[in-house]
């Protein structure tokens, strides 16, 4: 990108504004004021007014991106003046609501949320508060792109590390209590928020050590690089096996709550490796995902059930793999009038393969056999040696293998000759039929192997609730895991567990924002496609596709702003 040593004023202008109407906007339809009631550092700051500074936060470092000015004190003017915007326009909020009562037009603008915007002040005071707040968050972050990598790296590390165990402060309190007593979950949380001087403390060592990391990890690699052979795959197994014994132990350490939270994580996971082979390997944009992962479900409350719609009472290991194969024959029957199909063309059909599948299940006819709305009770957990897995600790274990069995098969196929032809398809299908590559056997293996990872997925979700519904199996269930997909990376196989812990796990531990949940997936994916469009954790092809090989925690493209800078 070209330097540009002077900008349109106008530009930057726009920026505030847009930003001002982002900060105004989740202002009054009630979101500040909701996430305000949770503390990130007790008495200090609140999630809400975090999400107050994020769109400035954000526009600073996608302008400053944009335009990569060398000069420091354009910067800082910039960032003042997207602040200064914002500011302005949050001050007026509380001027208004102080002058003329428009909460009669706005419900949400409550007193809470104008205490919360005025940081505890009211009316020109709380008004100057915000504007002065907003204006310094501007040039913070300008000042903060500028820092050398190392630095901004290991800050990031910092504040990443403070504000998250802030926020997951309840479910953390919950388990120092288990393991420590309640008397260290006092001394580190009060009221579901990090102590002030503990949050501290957090900050300066995570940002120490973080800052370290890079030249101590640069070292152990060099160092690792001169191994021999047989003393890289020594290490390599060494890694491989403290991961193995972390994954044994987990369920201990998570407790009863987060095993359950882990769980439903590993079904996604399993439903992602497989839509990722469809649609990261070979390029097939598939919406009806979810009729596999129904079929799948279906299939064991039938086979397992010990009610009136079960015709065969067989255990859950005999039907499981019945379901993984009815699921494999659903998708080679998906696959098969779709071969010629591309891009929307392809979306729309299998989308609306998904829905006939619904509405087949919701459906009258098929209510004598698969019970229609009143879906199938009474599934039998999974047993092993006639003991029922009912606890999630338990059933983790069993979500554990098929996730280790899925990411055995996708590495495997990723690297092989069916796996590149694949790529090779995802990238041109006219160019990889020239090749020699047959386009009909190569789709329709995938659409196989994907539906049998969601089969699979869905046996294993029948067994873990014993009942299913239709409504378990809507539209929705398709758009999460084709989004844990991109927010991940697509066609990354670490991607799709890291997309299951951002757009699964998260919302799960935070359950009293869910009420904001569906808005949320759309800030995500907005702000990934403008700002990491590659995921979160890119293919190792995406990465050399994109340039973006550092790993020192901060976005390449800041990196890159700095290092002209500096």
């Amino acid at each position: 990108m070209s330097e540009q040593n002077n900008f349109d004023t106008r530009e930057i202008i726009n920026a505030g504004l847009i930003t001002a109407a982002v900060a105004v906007s989740i202002s009054v339809i009630g979101m500040v004021e909701l996430f305000a009631n949770r503390d990130l550092i007790a008495g200090i700051i609140t999630v809400g007014q975090v999400w107050v500074f994020a769109p400035i936060i954000y526009m600073v470092y996608y302008k400053l991106n944009q335009l990569n000015i060398e000069s420091s004190g354009k910067q800082f003017q910039i960032g003042a003046i997207i602040g200064a915007i914002t500011g302005v326009s949050l001050a007026l909020v509380i001027i208004l609501q102080e002058a003329f009562n428009i909460r009669q037009f706005f419900i949400n603008v409550s007193p809470s949320l104008i205490e919360v915007l005025g940081f505890g002040q009211t009316g020109f005071v709380g008004s100057l508060v915000i504007f002065l707040a907003s204006t310094a968050v501007g040039l913070l972050t300008a000042g903060f792109l500028m820092l050398p990598p190392r630095w901004k790296a290991a800050l990031f590390a910092g504040l990443a590390w403070t504000f998250g165990i802030g926020l997951f402060s309840d479910v953390l309190s919950e388990r120092l209590r288990t393991f420590f007593g309640s008397n260290v979950a006092r001394a580190i949380f009060v009221s579901k928020a990090i102590q002030p001087g503990v949050a501290l403390v957090v900050f300066i060592v995570v940002t120490g050590i973080a800052y370290q990391w890079r030249a101590g990890k640069t070292a152990v690699s060099h160092r690792i690089s001169g191994f021999t052979p047989k003393q890289q795959g020594n290490f390599r197994w060494v890694q491989i096996g403290f991961g193995i014994v972390v994954m044994l132990i987990l369920p201990q350490i998570l407790g009863t709550y987060l095993s359950e939270v882990t769980n439903n994580i590993g079904l996604f996971i399993l439903m992602g490796l497989g839509l990722n082979i469809v649609v990261g390997f070979a390029g097939l944009l598939d919406l009806g995902y979810v009729a596999f992962f129904a079929l799948g479900a279906y299939v064991i409350g039938i086979l397992t059930s010990t009610g009136s719609l079960g015709i065969a009472g067989m255990n859950f290991w005999v039907a499981l793999p019945i379901a993984v194969v009815v699921s494999t024959l659903a998708g080679l029957t998906l696959g098969t009038p779709v071969l010629r199909m591309r891009g929307d063309y392809l979306a729309i059909v299998t989308l609306g393969f998904g829905e006939i599948i619904r509405v087949l299940a919701l459906s009258d006819v098929l209510k004598p056999y698969i019970g229609g709305a009143q879906g199938i009770i009474q599934i039998p957990k999974p047993a092993i040696a006639g003991v029922p897995l009912i606890k999630p600790e338990q059933l983790y274990y069993v979500i554990l293998i098929a996730v280790l069995l899925a990411v055995f098969i996708s590495w495997r196929l990723r690297d092989s000759r069916l796996g590149r032809q694949w790529m090779a398809m995802r990238e041109d299908e006219d160019v990889a039929e020239a090749m020699g590559i047959n386009l009909i056997s190569t789709k329709l293996l995938a659409f196989a192997i994907g539906a049998a990872f969601s089969g699979l997925s869905g046996a294993i979700f029948a067994g873990k609730l014993t009942s299913i519904f239709p409504h378990s199996f809507n539209l929705l269930i398709s758009i999460n895991v084709l989004s844990l997909i991109i927010v991940g990376g697509v066609g990354s196989l670490p991607g799709v567990a890291i997309g299951s812990l951002v757009l699964v796990g998260l919302p799960e531990i935070l359950r009293e924002f869910a009420e904001f949940r569906l808005l949320m997936y759309g800030v995500v994916l907005v702000v990934m496609m403008l700002a990491k469009p590659e995921g979160l954790w890119p293919s190792e092809a995406t990465r050399r596709e994109l340039g973006r090989d550092n790993d020192d925690g901060v976005p390449d493209d800041i990196e890159t702003l700095a290092t002209a800078q500096n």
